[in-house]
């Protein structure tokens, strides 16, 4: 049975609808994706299904109360609140509960007041009576389970860690169905594969939208596409859907090109005026209006972009070169003794988390940063084109035409004087759009009119700091093309495994600790080089159960320890000291207040670090005092 369905339903905004009788139904198990261009309505659509917007007409069917969960594209406000009071938000009635007798036991540790006391027994009180216990347990496996501080402050935290406690909160209410849109943006890599892994074990039913093809390909088990207010059905794979949809685009053209040749013919008759007067065949006459109104609704396919870029003359071959380069931010390293050489028309891709860099680097390759160590040798003749994510280029006030075009109504591109209108509708802009301010475009619009506006400039070396977001997946194929086609340098940072693997030639990855490493190849390539990642070690817990008992099953011993034994009794106490000195340190840099602000790449090895320290120092006490048993007989 369905979870959830719709049943021909419709919703507009304007004249056109974005959902036109659509029918849709989702089975538990299953993980499908919306896809469509932008704008097409597949935000929408996930509102209509989590009852954030009513339909127009038709009806959305929630079978046995299904639970529902959003996990929203926007990152939660970094708001003076603490992570656990945040994740057991996400339980309706008696999340204020927990988060108050989470706050009151910590209080406790400190304080015995009466008052304090009383409170905890009301709130207590509360959690019996609304299954409370069993939800903070919940609340407290999934904080452990995704690896999360339950007191820090949100306002603490960077933008991945921000998502990872979005996801806590969605699922601790135990959904059924789980809803996400473009849940991979402003994300880094090895953040996506975390989250690619989170859901690939949830046990319910998933309905996402994104425009990351890597991402689409490893979780849907059916696509679902939103074009022109229908919905159409695709079962299987990405790579499935990519082939039928194109059958299903000819067979398209091909039925709108014979509706187009009778309705000519027909509107020839009906011109000839006395002839079809005479014979009176008002039924044709009926059919003919017919025609002309189908004709006038049908929504035709959007073209697809059609991108040129501005080459300026050629470069010489060397682009930089760089000779055991370091650079750093206080006393964080960004680059160390990296050393490399860029020719011209390579196409390297820049690879690692968020904050790890890349920006820095891209800035010394173009010489708006100099080396603090090492020497870069930048090449002659460079013009750079530079897309950056941040927008920073577009004036908002101004319209599309004038941020583009600088005012003129003429553009050269290719050799050939263009209108600025006729250019831009190269980018999917309609001539109404054009002349709309910047303010009012979507993620997706402001990113094609910062491309339109980067391939007028000539250039040789084009920087590109994350192109990819907000896009849909046609016009980042036409880019990958475009890309591909670029007989000059291209320094490319970006997220998008897929878009990486089809464009570049050479990545430049951040290893941790200011190391870069270049490899041949894009993403899969990178993963297929590096050398095989350090097994981790086991968990404190398991490990720490098992050392006790391997201490404990040791074999009886004589009173008498022998010379090994008991040098390695009398070194024991200094080695306990150590590790505990060395706990402290990692526990203490664990608890600063920028710790989880760090990206999980830079956090993890610490917390992987101070787990190990766990381990050994349990080692070392579960060994001294089984030494001493022996030394004491009791062995």
């Amino acid at each position: 049975m369905a979870l959830l369905s719709l049943d021909q339903v419709s919703v507009a905004y304007g004249l056109k609808p974005l959902l036109d009788n659509v029918s849709f139904h989702l089975e538990p198990g299953e993980r499908v994706c919306l896809v469509g261009r932008n704008g097409a309505g597949k935000s929408t659509m996930l509102s209509v299904i989590a009852g954030a917007v009513l339909p127009d007409s038709g009806e959305v069917r929630r079978e046995g109360g299904v639970r529902l969960a959003v996990l929203d594209q926007q990152l939660p406000a970094k708001a003076e609140i603490s992570v656990f009071d945040y994740v057991a938000g996400g339980l309706t009635g008696i999340g204020e509960a927990l988060a108050e007798h989470h706050h009151l036991v910590q209080q406790m540790a400190h304080d015995h007041g009466e008052a304090l006391m009383k409170r905890l027994a009301q709130v207590q009180h509360q959690l019996d009576a609304g299954d409370g216990w069993r939800l903070e347990q919940i609340v407290n496996t999934t904080l452990s389970r995704l690896e999360l501080p339950a007191d820090k402050l949100m306002t603490e935290l960077s933008g991945g860690w921000r998502r990872r406690v979005a996801l806590a909160r969605a699922l601790v209410s135990e959904p059924q169905v789980l809803l996400l849109d473009e849940p991979t943006n402003h994300l880094d890599i090895e953040t996506i594969a975390w989250l690619e892994d989170q859901l690939l074990a949830f046990n319910g039913a998933l309905l996402f939208i994104t425009h990351d093809r890597a991402f689409l390909k490893r979780l849907a088990t059916r696509i679902v596409e939103i074009d022109r207010g229908n919905l159409t059905d695709w079962p299987g794979d990405y790579e499935n859907y990519l082939v039928k949809k194109g059958e299903q685009l000819e067979v398209e053209a091909k039925h709108n090109a014979l509706f187009d040749k009778v309705l000519a013919q027909e509107e020839v008759w009906i011109r000839k005026g006395i002839e079809a007067r005479r014979t009176r065949n008002e039924g044709r006459v009926r059919a003919l209006y017919k025609l002309r109104n189908e004709r006038a609704e049908r929504r035709n396919v959007q073209g697809k972009a059609d991108f040129e870029i501005e080459e300026a003359s050629r470069s010489g071959k060397r682009v930089a070169e760089f000779k055991q380069v370091s650079f750093s931010h206080g006393e964080k390293p960004i680059v160390r003794e990296f050393s490399a050489h860029i020719q011209r028309g390579d196409k390297i891709g820049l690879i690692g988390p968020n904050g790890s860099g890349k920006t820095t680097l891209l800035r010394l390759i173009l010489g708006d940063l100099e080396p603090q160590e090492g020497e870069i040798r930048r090449g002659t003749n460079l013009e750079v084109a530079y897309y950056d994510q941040l927008r920073a280029q577009l004036d908002m006030e101004k319209t599309v035409a004038d941020n583009a075009a600088e005012g003129k109504d003429f553009v050269e591109i290719g050799g050939q004087k263009r209108h600025i209108i006729s250019y831009l509708q190269d980018f999917l802009f309609s001539p109404e759009r054009i002349r709309t301010p910047v303010k009012a475009l979507s993620g997706g619009e402001c990113n094609r009119l910062l491309l339109a506006k980067l391939f007028l400039k000539p250039s040789n070396v084009l920087v590109m700091d994350e192109p990819t977001n907000d896009l849909d997946v046609e016009t980042l194929e036409l880019l990958e093309e475009l890309l591909g086609e670029y007989s000059g340098t291209l320094l490319l940072v970006s997220h998008d495994r897929a878009f990486l693997d089809n464009v570049v030639t050479s990545s430049f990855v951040f290893e941790g600790g200011g190391r870069v490493q270049e490899y041949v190849g894009g993403y899969s390539d990178w993963l297929r080089q590096r050398k095989a990642p350090i097994a981790p070690k086991a968990e404190p817990a398991k490990s720490g159960e098992a050392a006790k008992p391997a201490a404990a099953a040791q074999p009886k011993r004589p009173a008498k320890l022998s010379y090994k034994d008991q040098r390695e009794l009398d070194q024991l106490p200094a080695l306990i000291e150590r590790l505990e000195t060395e706990l402290g340190e990692l526990q203490e840099q664990c608890n600063g207040p920028s710790f989880y602000q760090q990206p999980p790449a830079q956090t993890q090895p610490i917390l992987n670090q101070l787990a190990a320290k766990q381990v050994e120092l349990e080692t070392a006490y579960g060994r001294w005092e089984a030494l001493e048993a022996m030394q004491n007989g009791m062995g």
